[in-house]
């Protein structure tokens, strides 16, 4: 097994080829009129970051246009209320360095941004993205390196999109039987099931 094991760029240019130039091409510095438009109808992107602790990998949702352009190499994200493990921001205090992954729904492509983030408690900006009369708890800034799209080939193959492939809730365990098998039954249950939806709603925001 370990003698079929990848372990050089060199391995892998051999086995993969040339990059296709579009997929070269694509990638820019900035955010021009195309991708403006990918990201204000984007409302859910996953954050990626690294820290002396570890990878994190977190997602925010809000309605579409919830991540402001403020120009062309810059983006805003509020923060909503979560758990409060904050994995992604710890790693920030350290690591800048950050990826974002949109995604629209019904739309295949998918849009990536690298760049480098900062987080701020500035009282003005948390205001400016107030909903329902609550400030966000707190603004991440990204400043764009690249950004760039993927094509739809994944969401096509994985059918992400496709109505006729969804899996209904209830065919997997509940959150609540989850943290009952995790917690060996400290924690969860069918409780946590019957009080989850109003408290979800009450910290949406």
């Amino acid at each position: 097994m370990t003698d079929h094991v990848v372990s050089s760029v060199e391995q892998l240019e051999r086995l993969y080829g040339t990059p296709m130039p579009t997929s070269l091409a694509k990638e820019i510095d900035h955010i021009n009129s195309s991708y403006r438009k990918m990201i204000e109808a984007s409302p859910f992107v996953v954050i990626a970051t690294s820290g002396p602790n570890g990878l994190d990998c977190s997602p925010k949702g809000d309605a579409p246009g919830f991540v402001r352009i403020v120009d062309n190499k810059t983006v805003m994200i509020p923060d909503r209320p979560g758990n409060n493990r904050l994995d992604g921001f710890k790693n920030l205090m350290s690591d800048p360095r950050i990826a974002l992954l949109f995604l629209i729904p019904g739309v295949g492509e998918t849009l990536r941004i690298n760049g480098r983030a900062k987080l701020s408690v500035d009282p003005a900006l948390r205001e400016s993205f107030v909903v329902n009369g609550k400030p966000a708890r707190a603004v991440l800034i990204v400043a764009v390196e690249t950004i760039f799209f993927h094509c739809s080939k994944a969401a096509i193959r994985g059918k992400i999109w496709d109505p006729t492939a969804q899996i209904p809730r209830m065919a997997l365990p509940s959150t609540g039987a989850i943290i009952s098998e995790t917690t060996g039954g400290k924690l969860g249950g069918e409780q946590y099931d019957k009080e989850a939806p109003a408290k979800t709603q009450a910290m949406l925001y």
